[in-house]
């Protein structure tokens, strides 16, 4: 389920989903702000699974989550600031690390196509990489200007 990370959610959108299976929705949207503390501010998908009636809290970053992440904004109180920019500018080594984070849930079949993957959501992040803009640098991965790494 999605979640700003660092707050602890509203328990009546936990209660349906984990009431019946005789938890409390209070102690796991603690759980979930406990797990969810170094992504303050930001919309974040957290994965619950349950055994023995314990729940635990797995965090699973999206592209976009992880290219905010890296471009190191301080934390945005959400009900006052609306609408933000994400203007700043990625090293092209961070959007290769979060690549291979992504590397598992992609589609594509080398390293090289999740690169292009994750630029293309940092287009629509709106950042830049090392001060240009995401699509010139797919160019130049596609004509072989920058090498990729291969895993």
């Amino acid at each position: 389920m999605r979640c700003t990370g660092g707050e602890v959610g509203a328990t009546s959108a936990l209660a349906p989903k984990i009431g019946p299976l005789g938890l409390s929705p209070k102690k796991v949207g603690d759980d979930i702000a406990k797990a969810t503390g170094d992504w303050k501010g930001l919309r974040i998908t957290v994965r619950l699974t349950i055994q023995n009636r314990q729940a635990v809290v797995d965090v699973v970053p999206s592209a976009s989550a992880l290219i905010i992440k890296a471009l190191k904004e301080p934390p945005r109180d959400r009900k006052k600031v609306k609408n933000i920019k994400h203007s700043g500018s990625v090293t092209f080594d961070e959007i290769v690390t979060v690549a291979r984070t992504m590397r598992a849930r992609s589609i594509a079949r080398e390293l090289s196509g999740t690169i292009k993957e994750i630029l293309g959501t940092a287009q629509s992040v709106g950042c830049t990489i090392d001060g240009r803009p995401p699509h010139d640098v797919i160019d130049d991965i596609n004509s072989g200007k920058v090498e990729c790494p291969s895993d």
